[in-house]
């Protein structure tokens, strides 16, 4: 890895053509580092476990919902610089160096004079574009409806034709921001931690990266998914295992993408 105080920029990477076996060896290896190492993925693990919870507690529990616009601000915010020290613990496997705590926190904690801050930034414009169509979507074709409490009446909120239009419209638009994220995400926060990049340079090549891969990187955001959603099912707890085999497989999903001439 490219030392933090180092300008001269890196070479650019060569994207490399994968398949579906590559995915398969990525979480593969994904679930050994975390075997090697559960100390570190629980605990990188545990600030999204907690964030979840607090998101829960204050719209289902305490019901002050007007705190939740800036707790999910702060989640796009830190995780990239959680996704991290998942990162970095697999290249110090990978690299034969030792897993020091001291060391991995302060590779996290340096990223904040890199380019992390900036790609943090293109993630909460997203999330907030996102915010704003969902609200956009649903005033557009429930603006007219009679105003109906949708937690207690949800059937007949949404099961008529406005609502299931709205589903289905609010659904596509989700989708699309869900690949430009993932696109411009999937390799380019591994790639700002592994080398000397600009954060526009490193979204260019991950977008490039998908787009030179799409059935495959589809298939790896589609589960990515379903995992996500399987490990937030009995109140987030499975996220402790979920999110820190995803977090190390895309490290090695990552290098089998991406090359570098030395």
């Amino acid at each position: 890895m490219t030392d933090s105080t180092t300008l001269e920029a890196s070479a650019p990477p060569n994207i490399e053509s994968i398949g579906f076996e590559d995915i398969i060896s990525a979480l593969k290896a994904g679930f050994r580092d975390f075997m090697r190492a559960p100390a570190f993925g629980l605990f990188f693990a545990a600030f999204y476990v907690i964030m979840g919870i607090v998101i829960y507690l204050q719209l289902d529990v305490l019901e002050q919902s007007y705190w939740i616009i800036p707790v999910a601000l702060g989640f796009p915010l830190l995780a990239p610089f959680l996704a991290v020290g998942l990162y970095e613990v697999s290249r110090r496997m990978e690299a034969g160096e030792p897993l020091d705590w001291a060391q991995v926190l302060g590779v996290v904690v340096n990223q904040k004079d890199r380019q992390m801050p900036s790609i943090a930034m293109v993630i909460i414009m997203i999330f907030m574009f996102w915010v704003f169509v969902a609200h956009l979507v649903f005033a557009i074709f429930m603006g007219l409806e009679p105003l109906t409490n949708i937690t207690s009446n949800w059937q007949d909120a949404l099961l008529n034709r406005n609502g299931i239009t709205m589903l289905i419209v609010g659904t596509g638009v989700g989708a699309v921001l869900s690949f430009c994220l993932f696109s411009l995400t999937v390799t380019s926060l591994p790639l700002l931690l592994d080398r000397e990049l600009d954060f526009i340079t490193a979204m260019i090549y991950s977008f490039q990266s998908v787009l030179q891969n799409l059935v495959p990187m589809i298939g790896w955001g589609i589960l990515i998914s379903l995992l996500m959603l399987l490990g937030m099912l009995p109140f987030f707890v499975g996220l402790f295992v979920v999110l820190p085999v995803l977090g190390h497989a895309t490290w090695h999903l990552y290098r089998r993408v991406m090359s570098f001439e030395e």
